[in-house]
């Protein structure tokens, strides 16, 4: 038997219609007071970490890691990438990348507006920022914000959330965003000028999470062009869909490495972790950026990166 819902509201007496206007009142105040909750115990979580990987031992050196950290340079690194299905329309199109900002004690505010001078010169066709641009707290970052939206790119400036974005207060985050003109890409999908098909998705930990918000974020039968995320899982999907090109932040490289990396396209092995570089996966391309700041104040092998990536396409194979 089929019900009508709008039917039964209708039959309910006036007082019964108020008893469950109150329940889903109640159960909505309640859905969102948890939510609050999580989040502040997301974020006493990562201050609890940051005193203890960064706090801590800068104090028992006496500063000598954050002294050090905030002299090291971040570089504008500059790349080729040779990708099958590229659209040959924007052969050689240059995007600037920047992913984990961390804007806060290891990024001070004038030190993320010289990083994203370095960006501004490069002259960039398109902004990816592939999302972290807040460390903790919102406060104090309206500056980084409108300077990213400050940067004229032809084909648009895009932002996805990272996982500390979603921290403080994700709707100040996307207060910011919105008024400096950046396009915040939620699990959504745009056309860009000239028919670049750009898509982004929201943070997600797991496999699972990240292939559920590629398929979300889908021109239906024509798959993007370029895909944004955070989390460098998402390309999983994103190979399976045939998007040619991914970009992602989120691993920092791990920021310590025994040797530093090569610029060669590495394949995106099942199970292998993708952390730092170019990879593929059949016609499909990923570039996880090693990242602007960091969880803690010390980088080896893996030095703090803009990036300005020159897309190319090529044959495929």
């Amino acid at each position: 038997m089929v019900v009508c819902r709008g039917c039964m509201w209708g039959s309910m007496s006036a007082s019964d219609r108020a008893k469950r206007g109150k329940t889903l009142r109640e159960l909505i105040a309640n859905g969102r007071s948890a939510a609050r909750a999580d989040a502040r115990g997301r974020l006493a979580r990562a201050k609890l970490r940051h005193a203890m990987v960064t706090t801590l031992p800068d104090r028992l050196l006496g500063g000598v890691l954050m002294r050090r950290h905030l002299q090291t340079t971040v570089s504008l690194r500059e790349r080729e990438l040779l990708v099958p299905g590229w659209p040959a329309a924007f052969d050689g199109i240059r995007i600037a990348h920047i992913s984990d900002l961390h804007v806060g004690e290891l990024m001070p505010v004038g030190r993320a507006l010289e990083v994203i001078d370095l960006v501004r010169r490069g002259k960039p066709d398109l902004l990816a920022c592939t999302g972290d641009i807040v460390d903790l707290h919102v406060a104090g970052c309206e500056p980084v914000f409108e300077a990213l939206g400050s940067i004229r790119a032809e084909l648009g400036s895009y932002f996805v959330l990272g996982n500390h974005d979603l921290l403080d207060s994700v709707r100040r985050v996307l207060r910011l965003s919105r008024s400096a003109g950046l396009v915040t890409l939620r699990s959504s999908a745009i056309t860009a000028p000239r028919g670049l098909r750009v898509a982004g998705v929201d943070w997600s930990s797991s496999i699972a999470g990240n292939a559920a918000l590629v398929r979300r974020a889908s021109f239906g039968s024509e798959v993007p062009h370029l895909l944004l995320a955070h989390n460098p899982k998402a390309f999983r999907e994103a190979a399976r869909l045939g998007v040619p090109l991914t970009l992602a932040g989120h691993t920092h490289g791990g920021q310590v490495s025994i040797r530093a990396r090569g610029d060669a396209p590495r394949a995106a092995r099942r199970g292998s972790r993708l952390k730092v570089g170019h990879y593929h996966d059949g016609a499909s391309h990923l570039f996880v950026t090693s990242g602007a700041g960091g969880w803690f104040p010390l980088r080896v092998n893996c030095p703090a990166e803009v990036v300005s990536l020159v897309v190319r396409s090529a044959p495929a194979k």
